[in-house]
C-alpha cells in the first residue's frame, strides 16, 4: 500500500513538471512523427511492391534474353544449313545445267554429220527427180524412191533402172561407215491376190525389201552388217488412198540411213569427256 502511494506521488510530481502547453506541443510532434511514420512506411511497402515487380520483369527480360540467345543459335545453325542446301542445289543445277549443254553439243555435232549427208545424198542421187525424195526427220535420213523405179506392179524383182539409183545410194552408204540403213517396203491397200509365194501385202513389202538389200550387198557392195530389211505392208501411208494418185504415192521403197544408236551415244559420252576436262 505504501508502494502505491509513493508511486502515485512521484507521478503527480512529474505531471506537475510538465505544462499542458508543452504536452499538448508533445502530442503534435508525436502525431506528426507518426503520420510521417505512416507514409514512410506506405512508400516503404510501395517500393518493395515495384521492386518485386521490376525484379520479376527483370527476370523476364532475362529469360526472353536466352530465348533470343538460343533462337538466334538455331537460326545460325538453320541459316548454315541452309546456306549449304542452297550450294548442293546450286552445284547440282550447273552439273545439268553442263549435261544440257554436253548433250546439245553432241546433237549439234550429229546434226551437222546429217546435214552433210543430206548433202552428199542430194549431190549423188539427184534432187531434180520427182520420183525420189531426200529429207530429214529429227535428225534421220529418209531416201524415198517411188515403185515405179524399182519394181513391176505386184512384182518383187528390182528392175535394172533401179540399180542404177541404187548405186547412187550404196556409194554414200559406202562411204560412211558409222551409219546404217533400213530399207522398207510400202503399200497401198489394194489387197494382194495370193500366188502362193506371197500370200498379202505384208509379204509383198518384206520381198521388195529383202530384194533391194541383196542388190545392195551382192551387186553393190554394201556391207550387210550395215542394213535392216523391214516390210510396212499399206499401214504407214503417205497420204489416204483414195485416189490412183496416192496409192502410187504410197506404193514406194523407203532407206533409212542414220548413225548407229551406240555410236551415236559414243559420240555424246565422247564430248562429256571433253567438256569435262
Amino acid at each position: 500500500m505504501r508502494k502505491i502511494v509513493i508511486a502515485l506521488s512521484v507521478l503527480m510530481a512529474l505531471t506537475s513538471c510538465v505544462s499542458k502547453k508543452e504536452y499538448a506541443a508533445l502530442e503534435a510532434k508525436n502525431k506528426e512523427i507518426q503520420d510521417l511514420l505512416n507514409s514512410c512506411t506506405v512508400k516503404l511497402n510501395t517500393c518493395l511492391e515495384e521492386k518485386a515487380g521490376l525484379a520479376a520483369t527483370a527476370e523476364s527480360y532475362k529469360q526472353h534474353n536466352q530465348d533470343l540467345i538460343s533462337t538466334s543459335k538455331d537460326l545460325t545453325v538453320l541459316t548454315t544449313k541452309g546456306a549449304e542446301n542452297l550450294e548442293k542445289s546450286l552445284e547440282s543445277l550447273k552439273e545439268k545445267d553442263l549435261k544440257i549443254s554436253r548433250l546439245q553439243d553432241a546433237l549439234t555435232k550429229k546434226d551437222s554429220v546429217t546435214l552433210a549427208l543430206v548433202t552428199s545424198l542430194k549431190g549423188s542421187v539427184g534432187i531434180n527427180d520427182p520420183d525420189i525424195e531426200i529429207n530429214v526427220e529429227k535428225g534421220v535420213v529418209f531416201i524415198s524412191i517411188a515403185d515405179k523405179l524399182l519394181f513391176k506392179s505386184g512384182s518383187y524383182d528390182v528392175s535394172d533402172k533401179a540399180k542404177s539409183v541404187l548405186a547412187k545410194v550404196a556409194k554414200v552408204v559406202n562411204d560412211k561407215p558409222d551409219f546404217e540403213c533400213m530399207v522398207e517396203g510400202h503399200t497401198d491397200d489394194v489387197p494382194y491376190k495370193s500366188n502362193g509365194v506371197i500370200l498379202d501385202n505384208w509379204d509383198l513389202s518384206v520381198k521388195r525389201s529383202t530384194s533391194i538389200v541383196r542388190v545392195l550387198t551382192n551387186d553393190l557392195g554394201v556391207n550387210p552388217a550395215k542394213l535392216i530389211a523391214a516390210g510396212r505392208s499399206s499401214y504407214v501411208p503417205l497420204a489416204a488412198n483414195d485416189s490412183a494418185e496416192n496409192k502410187a504415192r504410197n506404193r514406194r521403197t523407203r532407206i533409212v540411213v542414220m548413225p548407229k544408236i551406240d555410236q551415236f551415244y559414243d559420240m555424246i559420252e565422247k564430248e562429256m569427256k571433253k567438256q569435262a576436262k
